[in-house]
């Protein structure tokens, strides 16, 4: 109980001393992270976003998978990069198990709410880049790959 009444309060304490207001905080990715990508040839979004993670820009990944999401992209395509930095990459938010989540979450979503699920797994990928996961490359050296 005493856990729940500690989150209530820092929840509620979060809600105006972290920005302001966050029930009217815009979600990513915002209207200019998106301007930003409307002009990318939709046959280039896979490795753009692919160069987004790699430079840790979490809003022009998440813009990338939105304007992949709006265009009926195959799923599975964006799940297959992202997969890869979710086993090689650890990060403090546990790459692998978040990647898990999103791919259960993706499949139980109505569709017009699990894109969202890729674009928040596409901002969290962009976060973690650079954190390589515990054992990785021991592992690749050790299944030759």
């Amino acid at each position: 109980m005493t856990s729940l009444i500690l989150g209530a309060y820092q929840v509620a304490q979060d809600r105006v001393e972290r920005g302001g207001n966050f029930l009217t905080w815009e979600p990513y990715p915002r209207s200019e992270h998106r301007e930003k990508v409307a002009a990318v040839p939709a046959d280039a979004l896979l490795r753009e976003l692919d160069g987004a993670i790699r430079e840790k820009d979490q809003a022009r990944a998440a813009a990338i998978v939105d304007r992949l999401g709006k265009a009926d992209q195959n799923a599975s395509e964006v799940f297959a990069l992202l997969r890869k930095y979710g086993v090689s990459e650890d990060g403090a938010l546990h790459a692998e198990k978040y990647y898990g989540t999103v791919s259960e979450e993706f499949a139980a979503s109505r569709p017009a709410f699990r894109w969202r699920q890729l674009v928040a797994l596409a901002r969290v990928t962009a976060s973690e880049y650079g954190q390589p996961a515990p054992g990785y490359k021991e592992a690749c050296e050790l299944l030759k790959v």
